[in-house]
């Protein structure tokens, strides 16, 4: 490939970014690693500013050396230079956030910054503080015009249907849909965007990647780590908020839907709210018959043991709060008729993966003996997480054996093939959003179409008073295998499992 073969990525404009919530874990262990990498790559331009608006009293000085610890933790082959250059852009102001005085500083502090052609405002805060963040923001001196301000908003977007719309209607009071960019950290994983490359660019895949040549769908989000210091925030979100709501049905709106005219990023967002708006309904009475949640116990992840989910730190000790969560789903769409897509999420699995696997349907006629049984289906596997690559399964003859079938990987791994990882999800969301790409952001349509199918999963489970439990290390509850092997198939375990 040459270099005029590469499409040249659009510069960033000179920018201030404001970040609330900028002194803590997600800001730290993140936000401001990221960003020193795409500076010290050359993504930034000239002329930026970045601020941090927090509870925390703290001095510009002593910031840049909470952040120059972070940086040095995340980033250990980092250069001086860079980081001396990136760190003099950065300011902290202290504030509350319900207060209006501390946005008026917060204002003044930004006109003193050098002249930059956009403002972004990060909300890098719990999902609580959204409402009075924004609400100070529309009251307050900030700037909000479009053409100029953009705002991000980090996952969870609302608890439910009703919280999405209401917090809908209030970002749309102060900003236009066009500013707003609901991050899905997913959705910025290069595996996550190569899979309607991978479709639309092979036509070998499109003839079969429907109810004709598919059997069914695996989505599978697994950890092997525990909730950690997140207890209070997982004791009010659990697993279906956490991951069912968007991770999951973002990744399965991306594998199901129609080619869009372009990728433009409305083209490639209409298509996705038409699987959403397509997924069957369940009523609450039969959300029982197809899912499963489950919570992990005390077990043995790599030869250590862990505790349990109600021993963890902030964690009620009788808690019925889901880790694990499983359900077969249906789209009902011309192209995936009948087709049953499996999903699931859980804590505390043995191995960190996410996965998407397409599996294909067995050939109609026996061309073999007796003894020779296909051991598993032909599949498609999608790896989006910990190692990135592509994998197809098929059978092929073993040598010198009568019709004995052997099941081989036909592999790409982006590390093999490129000589690098690639790029972090949040460097490319953000540098996205500065650009302004929504491609890869979530529209206020798709987050109600989201919980709007959600919705009836959490109110049941939540409902109930006693949860199953599976032991840490494992792939979830007995319940979970019952959901799909009652039909003949089985969850395939993601890859680097013995």
């Amino acid at each position: 490939m040459t270099e005029c073969d590469v499409e040249e990525a659009v510069p960033v404009s000179p920018f201030s970014l404001i970040i609330f919530g900028g002194a803590g874990d997600l800001s730290r262990r993140k936000l401001f690693p990221t960003l020193f990498n795409a500076f010290s790559s050359g993504e930034f331009p000239q002329t930026f500013s970045i601020a941090a608006y927090g509870r925390q009293e703290l001095d510009d000085g002593q910031f840049r050396s909470l952040v120059r610890q972070s940086i040095e933790e995340e980033c250990p082959d980092h250069r001086a230079d860079d980081l001396d250059s990136f760190l003099s852009r950065l300011y902290f102001l202290y504030g509350h956030f319900e207060k209006a005085e501390g946005y008026d500083r917060l204002a003044t502090l930004i006109e003193s910054f050098p002249d930059a052609e956009q403002l972004l405002y990060y909300l890098a805060v719990p999902e609580a503080s959204y409402e009075t963040i924004i609400n100070q923001i529309a009251a307050s001196s900030l700037p909000t015009e479009a053409g100029r301000v953009k705002i991000i908003i980090e996952k969870p977007f609302g608890k439910d249907l009703s919280g999405a719309r209401r917090l809908n209607i209030l970002v749309a009071s102060a900003f236009r849909e066009e500013q707003i960019f609901r991050m899905d950290h997913y959705l910025g994983k290069e595996t996550v965007q190569n899979i309607s490359f991978f479709r639309f660019a092979n036509g070998i895949f499109e003839p079969i990647w429907n109810r004709n040549g598919i059997d069914s769908v695996q989505i599978t989000v697994g950890e092997d780590i525990g909730i950690g210091h997140r207890g209070g925030f997982y004791e009010r979100t659990g697993a279906i908020r956490d991951i069912f709501q968007n991770h999951l049905l973002q990744l399965l709106a991306l594998v199901a839907m129609e080619p869009p005219t372009d990728f433009h990023a409305e083209r490639v967002r209409d298509e996705k709210i038409k699987v959403l708006r397509s997924l069957r309904p369940v009523s609450i009475d039969k959300v029982a018959d197809c899912s499963v949640v489950g919570q992990y116990a005390a077990g043995n992840i790599a030869g250590k043991k862990v505790p349990g989910y109600r021993e963890e730190d902030r964690v009620d000790s009788a808690s019925v709060v889901p880790t694990f969560f499983a359900a077969k789903v249906y789209i009902d769409s011309w192209r995936w008729a009948g087709v049953p897509f499996y999903l699931r999420t859980g804590k505390r699995f043995p191995v960190k993966g996410t996965e998407i696997i397409l599996q294909f349907k067995q050939p109609p006629l026996k061309l073999f003996r007796d003894d020779c049984n296909p051991l598993e289906p032909s599949f498609l596997r999608i790896v989006i997480q910990p190692e990135e690559m592509i994998d197809l399964h098929i059978g092929v003859k073993y040598p010198e054996a009568a019709n004995m079938l052997y099941p081989v990987d036909l592999r790409f791994s982006y590390r093999e093939t490129f000589g690098t990882r690639a790029i972090p999800p949040y460097r490319r969301l953000i540098l996205d959003a500065m650009r302004g790409d929504a491609s890869l952001f979530v529209r206020q349509d798709d987050v109600e179409a989201s919980w709007s199918f959600t919705d009836p999963f959490v109110s049941y489970w939540e409902s109930r008073d006693s949860i199953p439990f599976y032991p840490a290390g494992t792939w979830g509850p007995g319940e979970a295998h019952d959901l799909i092997e009652r039909e003949g198939r089985h969850w395939i375990e993601p890859l680097g499992v013995k």
